[in-house]
């Protein structure tokens, strides 16, 4: 593919969306075109879409309500919108002043029911193949953007393609001072699976285990489930009592199975970020004495099976570390470009940095 180089004879501007129905009017069509890279993005605001409907005593949005309402936009008035909690800024170019706008990068800035998200950034261009000299002024537009609407504490930890986040570290530490923690948080490649892909297993469920969705009564186990895999990350650590609440919320959405081993709950497997076409395994987690059992693959490839094949998704997406064992178990399962296989053009490596003295959120 070839690299993204500077142009002098296009002129960017950055817009600020201050509700996910603003942002989506916007952007819905090049997100939908790229829905398995964008899935961040995406799905946080198809997921406050459904808040914002609430509030207004409308039902949540249908995958067709939200294909009917945003699928056909043409942007044509950019209008700044006002800073809020939680927003999106876009970055724009456009060839002539008359001429239709290019989307060209997207910074999230937004929370859920535990706190702050880290910032995300997305581009619908390969990041991999963007020239620096492409790339940084744009980053530069989005940071002085970012700087004007929150305080640099607000800025725990960024995280998007790599290339992006070194990008955008690098010119937040010049323009704030804050300097990046000297370990990334999370550094980890992007993969997905397909109903092409998918790999069948080889062993029989054992006698007596089950795999099912979390029901109410399973609160205590999920939460303690969570809590571990919360304190496994090191740098997001969950109080009990916080777990509880995540807990509660991934049971009551159906946002959560797991490996039932005759009422001994081993393994849960969350999908929490869900678009029309895509969904994501956004948490996969052993408790230490049940791990080398085959916990995590059985439950990992019944749940990618049913988001593929009964749920009607075209892949299933999430995020492997680079030094994590977990790799083997999703290559087994049919994830592409893991475990040192030749990677397509859609496996791209992800990047997670901390920056120093910052009030960290949860994701």
């Amino acid at each position: 593919m070839p690299g993204l180089h500077a142009s002098t004879s296009r002129q960017t501007f950055v817009m600020q969306h201050s509700s996910a129905d603003d942002f989506l009017s916007f952007t819905y069509p090049v997100l939908r075109r790229h829905e398995a890279s964008s899935n961040i993005v995406l799905a946080h605001a198809l997921k406050r879409i459904g808040a914002e409907n609430a509030l207004s005593g409308y039902e949540f949005m249908s995958d067709e309500d939200v294909d009917a309402r945003f699928a056909s936009v043409e942007p044509d008035c950019f209008t700044p919108r006002p800073s809020s909690s939680a927003f999106w800024l876009t970055l724009w170019s456009v060839s002539s002043p008359s001429g239709p706008a290019t989307l060209e990068l997207i910074l999230s800035c937004v929370n859920w029911s535990l706190g702050d998200y880290p910032i995300f950034l997305w581009t619908p261009h390969r990041a991999s193949a963007a020239s620096s000299a492409w790339l940084a002024p744009r980053i530069q537009q989005l940071a002085d953007h970012l700087h004007s609407c929150v305080p640099p504490e607000r800025v725990f930890s960024v995280f998007g393609m790599t290339s992006l986040v070194k990008s955008f570290a690098r010119i937040w530490t010049q323009m704030t001072g804050v300097v990046v923690e000297p370990e990334p948080f999370y550094a980890a490649l992007f993969s997905y699976c397909t109903a092409e892909t998918l790999r069948e297993g080889d062993t029989a469920l054992p006698e007596g285990h089950r795999l099912r969705k979390a029901v109410m009564a399973d609160l205590e186990s999920v939460a303690q489930l969570c809590k571990e895999f919360a304190d496994d990350s090191v740098y997001f650590p969950l109080a009990i009592e916080r777990a509880r609440i995540e807990a509660r919320e991934l049971i009551s959405k159906g946002l959560v199975w797991v490996y039932d081993a005759s009422g001994d709950l081993t393994t849960i497997c969350a999908v929490t970020r869900n678009s029309h076409r895509v969904s994501a395994i956004t948490k996969v987690y052993t408790t230490p004495r049940w791990r080398r059992r085959g916990c995590a693959e059985f439950i990992v490839r019944a749940v990618t099976a049913q988001l593929l094949f009964d749920f009607g998704k075209e892949s299933v997406v999430l995020y492997v570390g680079h030094e994590n064992s977990a790799q083997r178990v999703y290559d087994r399962v049919g994830f592409a470009g893991l475990c040192g296989k030749p990677k397509p053009d859609a496996v791209e490596d992800s990047l997670e940095l901390g920056f120093v003295g910052a009030d960290r959120g949860h994701w």
